[in-house]
């Protein structure tokens, strides 16, 4: 590890222009390529105290053995040799967007004599005029069959075409009208050239203006009664609708955008990009890429667009980008892509409109891009597997953690408390294990003592199962009550407890593993230090040393292990990290997801929840039969016997739970002695 102040610049040697600057290894390896428009105020800030620098920039000037830079005239320049550099010298602490799959593009082969449409993939070629990408090869394919009724452009490959050509009979698609067959001499060079470039006008979004001609066509056909050619006609004009219809209207002025969204966390970052043309969603792609340096979301966006348009020229830079954030340097990065493209483009934010709610729709498509890429992490056998082993060997474990258990609090500002526990084996979510809780001990927002309980009774259910079981005879423990283990002789097996509902056991012996049978290696817990401290310190009541516990921090995905001042750092490519990052973030979403139906069910609660075997449709019955539950209290039973599907023991029922609750007395209005009238229409 190197000392940066061993090659910091001296004072005064950075000039103060614009220009772009390379970290170097000691084995002269480009590590790191950035631009500014002040290198001197730029570069200094990597030559501060080591404590103050983001960890991923720390681990950079460390790695680094020097520092050289190139002055430009504008910070135009400054963009353009900072992406020539990237793609250089491939720096391995800069972001690198990469491709979540190989798109394919419809293309044209306009640098041909009898140009081609056909569907390719990787790097673009010179003269070849590519639209898309597409999802899907297959839609490609379908946009074309429908559009050679009226462009019928040749689509065989060169082989096919000479050998057309050597035996004078075109293939079956010059047969059917599918191709103008030029390898047989049926149109001229010039005039299949003429097809081709139609094509792709018509691709390009210049559509309405070939319908119309049809659409003529037809008509002065029809009355010249060529009813075969009329009737051709149509079928053209409808297959070039259909054709429009595969890709959807999103905007309606007809606009020329690309719209870009980033979804992101601590370690990497999905990037999504729709091509919107003529008002039409053209093609989607995105690339997902590893959070190398300290970036920000507008960093990731200026990157992109980098990477987006560096080799583009002309139409393949829109009018107008569309991003969720704008780069450090506006004015320089649009400055760029309007060279590229030879007239101006607007980049901003969309505010409002259709556009706004275009970019919520890019937005998500990115948020379910980052998912399942971490899903698909998380599938692979030998990555799990990895994963596991870079896990215990992180935390000092001696075999791999096959069962880990994770666990954390979620609240709204104190009220309904509760926490989740989630399983993973062997790597995999085990969702018949999830359990979830209700914080019972205390009221109002503690997480470290939320930590502690729960922690202790998921443990307790653990040891009271095993007694009775009979798997523990000797080891002596009080499973009644927290604190530490007795020391006198054993007592008797503890009976299976009737759980409470929210912990989800099973409430009769049914020959089936117990819910809390099974203990974990791993014990994980959403937070720090404090977090930490609390759920060993409830193993430690209860007598139990035999299983690991560990916390994980949000801030900077820092592994917490009791009692260590220090918090052990996962490298970022880290398998190990991966795995307790989806094991985290799973618990988390269990909870909130546990937290706000509680919350919705105490919004909605009714005196009627209480009655037993009445469900929510006849409740519904009840109270639309009666309007209210005040107009429902003061039924007789035999008027709620009326209701259909109330049997006289259920009005028994709702009765006697609408008289236990039945306010004392109305309220009154103290300035004028009103008697105030209550409607409760169903909640309470």
């Amino acid at each position: 590890m190197a000392d940066p102040s061993s090659y910091r610049p001296k004072p005064g040697q950075i000039p103060d222009s614009p220009g772009v600057y390379k970290f170097r290894d000691e084995h002269r390896r480009v590590i790191y390529v950035g631009k500014a428009k002040n290198l001197r105020q730029r570069v200094a800030n990597y030559f501060q105290d080591l404590a103050n620098l983001h960890p991923r920039t720390r681990t950079m000037v460390t790695t680094a053995a020097s520092v050289e830079w190139t002055v430009v005239s504008t910070e135009v320049e400054a963009l353009q040799l900072e992406y020539s550099w990237i793609k250089e010298f491939d720096p391995r602490f800069n972001v690198k967007y990469r491709d979540d799959k190989s798109y394919p593009y419809l293309a044209v082969t306009l640098n041909e004599d009898f140009p081609r449409v056909q569907v390719m993939r990787g790097a673009k070629k010179k003269g070849v005029r590519y639209f898309g990408p597409y999802g899907h090869a297959w839609a490609i394919r379908e946009t074309v069959d429908l559009m050679l009724r009226v462009f019928p452009v040749r689509t065989c490959s060169a082989g096919v075409f000479k050998n057309a050509a050597r035996t004078g009979r075109p293939c079956l698609l010059g047969y059917i009208g599918k191709c103008s067959a030029p390898c047989v001499g049926r149109v001229t060079p010039e005039e299949h050239r003429e097809l081709a470039e139609d094509f792709c006008d018509f691709m390009a979004g210049r559509t309405g203006t070939y319908i119309r001609r049809l659409e003529k066509d037809m008509m002065q056909a029809a009355e010249e009664m060529e009813y075969e050619r009329a009737a051709r006609l149509r079928d053209d004009a409808e297959a070039l609708k259909r054709a429009m219809e595969k890709s959807a209207v999103v905007l309606a002025d007809a606009t020329d955008a690309d719209l870009i969204a980033v979804a992101e966390d601590e370690l990497e970052a999905a990037l999504q990009i729709f091509h919107v043309r003529g008002g039409r969603v053209r093609g989607q792609r995105g690339w997902v890429t590893d959070k190398v340096e300290a970036v920000d979301t507008s960093g990731l966006v200026e990157h992109a667009l980098q990477q987006l348009y560096g080799e583009e020229r002309g139409d393949a830079v829109p009018k107008e980008v569309l991003v969720p954030a704008l780069p450090e340097d506006t004015e320089a990065v649009s400055q760029w892509l309007a060279e590229r493209r030879g007239s101006q483009v607007s980049l901003r934010i969309p505010q409002r409109g259709d556009k706004k709610d275009l970019m919520v729709t890019v937005q998500r498509n990115a948020q379910q891009a980052l998912g399942l890429h971490k899903t698909k992490r998380a599938s692979d056998l030998t990555t799990r597997s990895r994963a596991l082993e870079e896990i215990a060997e992180a935390l000092g474990l001696d075999t791999a953690p096959l069962r880990i258990e994770c666990y954390d609090i979620s609240h709204l500002q104190g009220d309904d408390v509760v926490a989740s526990m989630v399983v993973f084996e062997d790597g995999l979510a085990r969702k018949s294990e999830y359990r979830r809780f209700q914080i019972k001990g205390f009221e109002g927002q503690d997480d470290v003592r939320s930590m502690h309980e729960v922690i202790g009774r998921r443990f307790k259910r653990y040891l009271q199962e095993k007694e009775r079981t009979g798997e523990w005879e000797e080891q002596p423990t009080d499973t009644t009550a927290d604190g530490p283990a007795p020391t006198g002789p054993a007592p008797a097996p503890v009976p299976a407890l009737a759980p409470a509902a929210e912990d989800g056991e099973p409430r009769e012996d049914d020959g089936r593993p117990k819910r809390f049978a099974y203990p974990p290696q791993l014990v994980v817990v959403d937070g720090g230090q404090p977090q930490v401290a609390a759920a060993r310190r409830a193993l430690d009541e209860l007598g139990i040393d035999d299983i690991a516990v560990c916390g994980l921090a949000k801030r900077l995905e820092e592994v917490w292990l009791p009692g260590d001042d220090d918090p052990v750092v996962l490298p970022r490519s880290s398998e190990g990290l991966y795995l307790l990052q989806r094991v985290r973030d799973e618990a988390h979403r269990f909870a909130i997801t546990y937290q706000r139906a509680k919350r919705a069910k105490r919004i909605r609660s009714s005196p009627l929840d209480d009655v037993s075997g009445l469900g929510e449709t006849r409740k519904q019955a009840l109270i639309k039969h009666f309007g209210s539950v005040k107009k429902l209290r003061q039924a007789t039973i035999d008027e709620i016997c009326e209701v259909p599907g109330i049997g006289r023991r259920t009005a028994e029922s709702v009765a006697a739970a609408l008289a236990s609750t039945a306010p004392a007395a109305p309220a009154v209005n103290t300035a004028t002695g009103e008697i105030i009238e209550e409607d409760d229409g169903g909640s309470s």
